[in-house]
């Protein structure tokens, strides 16, 4: 029963992970047993962690739904998620291994060609490089309980950070941003990979709204 609950759990946090999953959209318990082959029981246990780590949502009537933030809720996880990226990112310019090194060059290198080739189009393409760059640094924080923190909270604002790179130039300042801050990691200065992390993934309240607005 616990390999079945992995199972369902897992395919869910793929679908948030890809985009599959929106805010607001319905989880149907039916759907998801048949898609899987279980019963009830392990979709109703998947549901029960989702729902302790806020990803999910259950409603009197309407069954459960993915989390979608309102404007204050949005500002506060990103107030969370951007100090605790900050935080990686100190970290990893502190424990980066070289294996690790070699690996956050090339996701770095995978969004800029990204950048270079395809500018602003392919939005959901570069979406999936920056997934691997924040990826690499989380890991090379050397901290698993922060890893899954960032996890977390990220995949409560996936869909607004997909949908910021379908601004033109979003994609091409991301790049850029990543790109220094590796070079702050790869330095060893703990204090400017903090700064510069943090700024990356903060939006402004402005923007926040606008993206709100964007899907729906």
């Amino acid at each position: 029963m616990a390999g079945q609950t992995e199972q369902v759990l897992n395919a869910i946090l793929q679908d948030i992970e890809a985009g599959r999953l929106v805010p607001g959209a319905p989880l149907e318990e039916s759907e998801l047993v048949e898609r899987h082959g279980v019963s009830r029981t392990p979709v109703r246990e998947a549901f029960i962690q989702l729902e302790a780590v806020g990803l999910i949502k259950r409603l009197p009537r309407k069954g459960a739904v993915l989390f979608k933030p309102t404007l204050e809720e949005f500002l506060a996880i990103l107030e969370v998620h951007a100090r605790l990226e900050g935080q990686a990112a100190a970290l990893a310019a502190r424990r980066l291994s070289p294996a690790q090194a070699i690996e956050l060059e090339a996701a770095v290198a995978a969004c800029e060609y990204h950048a270079a080739e395809k500018g602003d189009d392919d939005p959901a393409g570069y979406y999936q490089l920056n997934l691997r760059f924040h990826a690499c640094v989380a890991e090379g924080s050397g901290n698993p309980f922060l890893v899954e923190m960032i996890k977390t909270n990220a995949r409560k604002l996936m869909a607004y950070y997909r949908a910021r790179y379908r601004y033109p130039g979003a994609i091409a300042q991301s790049a850029k941003e990543h790109r220094e801050i590796a070079v702050l990691v790869f330095a060893r200065d703990r204090e400017g990979a903090e700064a510069a992390m943090t700024a990356h993934v903060q939006f402004d309240q402005v923007t926040v709204m606008d993206l709100l607005a964007a899907l729906g």
